[in-house]
């Protein structure tokens, strides 16, 4: 139920945003940028990205994390299935804001409600800053749990990149997460990434000092 819910929910938002779309509106950058605050005289044309990430556990079941997102100028909107815990929806609001020059950055304060087997509001964001071929990007969240204030936590995603190539980083990344069970509060490990195009393809490997390691494999689209 869960599921169908969200899929309908992702459905009804993504008919809702085409319905709004301007046919003479200018292209903007992929859905994996964020853009500065439109102004008034300015109009942007929505975007949308769609990530599947499969977790391959050693000790527990495997599980897929979708999320969708829809961008249009300032405005950032998202929902997520997975993410803060199994058979677990999310559904975000936020604003993109973006500059610099030599060294860009961006930011998206974020503010969200999670439903099904964990319940709560959540603030969170997600923030980047690249200097030519390095990247520091990290997304998170704090879950205020309503059932039980003992399950609130601080979940996170975080990775320093290099870039030698454009179709091509590695680095490092850290997590925090309650999604499923790990001996370490903060996991650590090593990604590397391919974009095609229009499509990114990203593997991470966390080690764990008690157990095999966790396997991530995440590929997702950017359209139109």
């Amino acid at each position: 139920m869960l599921r169908l819910a969200l899929i309908v929910m992702v459905v009804v938002l993504a008919s809702q945003i085409a319905a709004a779309q301007s046919p003479d509106a200018p292209q903007t950058k992929a859905a994996t940028e964020m853009a500065a605050p439109a102004k008034d005289d300015e109009v942007s044309e929505w975007t949308f990205s769609v990530t599947a990430t499969t977790y391959v556990l050693p000790d527990e079941g495997n599980y897929v994390q979708p999320t969708f997102t829809a961008d249009c100028g300032w405005l950032h909107l998202e929902a997520r299935l997975n993410y803060e815990n199994l058979e677990t929806g999310s559904v975000w609001a936020g604003c993109n804001f973006s500059g610099g020059e030599k060294v860009e950055w961006e930011i998206t304060p974020m503010v969200g409600g999670v439903f099904g087997e964990t319940t709560g509001i959540a603030p969170g964001y997600k923030a980047s800053v690249s200097w030519r071929k390095l990247e520091v990007y990290s997304e998170g969240e704090y879950l205020f749990d309503t059932e039980s204030t003992s399950d609130s936590f601080f979940y996170n995603w975080s990775e320093v990149t290099l870039a030698p190539k454009e179709w091509f980083r590695f680095g490092l990344v850290t997590q925090r997460t309650r999604a499923y069970a790990s001996a370490r509060v903060l996991e650590r490990g090593v990604l590397t990434g391919f974009s095609i195009r229009n499509v990114d393809l990203t593997g991470s490997l966390l080690f764990h000092r008690d157990s095999g390691p966790t396997f991530i494999f995440s590929a997702g689209v950017t359209f139109p």
